[in-house]
C-alpha cells in the first residue's frame, strides 16, 4: 500500500498556493514621530497702529453669561427705555468685554478680552481696562494695588495683580528678572530702568503713548509698536 501526498491547495483569488503557515515576518513597523502641539503666540510689533475692529462683541454679566454687548451711548444721552445713562469707559467698573478667537480687539477704549484664551490673559485684560481714564502719577500703584493714578510698572502691576499672577506691585527695574525671559504666548512684558509696558493678546497696555497716533495719556490699550529694542523681555511663567 503506498499513499499520495496531497496536492497544494489552491488560494481561490490568485490561483497560486496557499502560503505555508510558517510565513516570513511582517517587517517591524516604524516608529512613529511624537507629534508637536501647535504653540499659539500673539505678536508683540505691527507694522501699522490701525486697531480697527467691525467684528461681533460680547459682555460677560455678574452672573456669568455672556451676551451681546451694547455700546455706550453718546455723552450726555440718555436710554430711551430706562432713563438712566449708559456704562461708558469713565464707569467706576468697566464691562468684561469678549471677542471671539484668540487676539484682543480695542473695542470703545477698552480691550475686548479674547473667548479662546486661558482665563487669566482674560482677567489681566478686564483688569487692565478698570485703570482706563484715571491719570499718570509717578509711583503710582507701587505702594499699594489701588491708587489714584498709576505709572508704567504701576499699570503693569495692577494688571497682573487682577490674574493672580503678582503679589506685590513691582517697579520697572524688577520687572526685568520677572517671570521668564523672552516672549510669551499671549503676555509679554517691556521693561528696563526707566520705562515698562506690557502686551496682552496682541494690544499694548502703556501708560507712554508712543507710537500711538490719539497721543493720550495715562494707563491706556494701544497700537503694537513697530519695534520694542531696548528692553528685557520677560513673561509670566505659562503665559
Amino acid at each position: 500500500m503506498f499513499t499520495v501526498s496531497a496536492a497544494p491547495a489552491m488560494a481561490t483569488s490568485t490561483g497560486g498556493a496557499v502560503a505555508p503557515s510558517a510565513s516570513t515576518p511582517a517587517p517591524a513597523a516604524k516608529p512613529v514621530k511624537p507629534v508637536k502641539p501647535v504653540v499659539h503666540g500673539d505678536p508683540v510689533t505691527a507694522r501699522t497702529p490701525n486697531v480697527a475692529y467691525n467684528g461681533p462683541v460680547y459682555q460677560m454679566t455678574a452672573s456669568g453669561v455672556m451676551v451681546p454687548y451694547v455700546a455706550p451711548l453718546p455723552a450726555g444721552a440718555t436710554n430711551s427705555v430706562t432713563g438712566g445713562s449708559p456704562v461708558g469707559v469713565s464707569a467706576t467698573l468697566k464691562p468684561e468685554l469678549l471677542v471671539p478667537g484668540t487676539r484682543a480687539r480695542y473695542v470703545d477704549g477698552l480691550a475686548a478680552a479674547p473667548i479662546s484664551v486661558p482665563a487669566a490673559v482674560q482677567q489681566i485684560i478686564w483688569a487692565g481696562n478698570q485703570l482706563i481714564g484715571l491719570p499718570y502719577i509717578y509711583g503710582g500703584g507701587h505702594a499699594s494695588f489701588i491708587s489714584p493714578g498709576y505709572d508704567c510698572s504701576g499699570t503693569v502691576s495692577f494688571a497682573l495683580h487682577g490674574a493672580s499672577l503678582l503679589t506685590t506691585p513691582e517697579d520697572s527695574s524688577e520687572f526685568e528678572s520677572y517671570g521668564e525671559p523672552g516672549i510669551g504666548h499671549w503676555v509679554t512684558i517691556f521693561s528696563n530702568a526707566g520705562h515698562a509696558y506690557m502686551t496682552v493678546a496682541g494690544l499694548r497696555l502703556d501708560t507712554s503713548a508712543a507710537d500711538d497716533p490719539t497721543n493720550e495719556q495715562g494707563p491706556r490699550w494701544r497700537p503694537l509698536r513697530p519695534s520694542n529694542s531696548g528692553f528685557t523681555v520677560t513673561h509670566p511663567a505659562g503665559f
